[in-house]
């Protein structure tokens, strides 16, 4: 019961992606063709929040909720951010969603994702098996 508010939060999120048209395989289409600029908008916005936001962390020197420090590590680049890159895009290509849309597809009745949503599980624990072994 005490998780419920994590429940309530993701139903509203994948309301929130439903009605922004976030999870059309339409609209994703359309941005892999160059034929549309709202997905593009969706993206670019969220990187704009995400930028102003990290830099009012480090400005105001913000806290979590329990007053904890916000840790923002440098992450180091390595090549295997291309092949993972590659992969990534790949299946979103290929299925026409991203990780969170799935979920909100299968809440919508899509009960096709689901297929999609087990192998990238699969594929999310695989990586975890081979992880030591990978180019980082």
């Amino acid at each position: 019961m005490k998780n419920i508010k994590f429940l309530i939060i993701g139903i509203a999120f994948g309301i929130l992606l439903t009605k922004a048209e976030v999870i059309s395989w339409f609209r994703i289409q359309e941005m892999f063709r160059f034929q549309s600029i709202h997905m593009y908008g969706i993206i670019g916005l969220a990187v704009l929040v995400g930028l102003v936001s990290i830099q009012l962390i480090k400005r105001y020197n913000i806290k979590t909720i329990k007053g904890g420090e916000i840790g923002l590590a440098d992450k180091p680049f390595h090549p295997g951010v291309y092949i993972g890159g590659t992969i990534f895009g790949l299946g979103w290509a290929l299925t026409g969603a991203c990780p969170a849309p799935l979920f909100a597809l299968v809440g919508g009745g899509y009960s096709v994702i689901i297929v999609a949503v087990v192998t990238a599980v699969f594929g999310t624990w695989v990586y975890g098996a081979l992880k030591d072994r990978l180019p980082h």
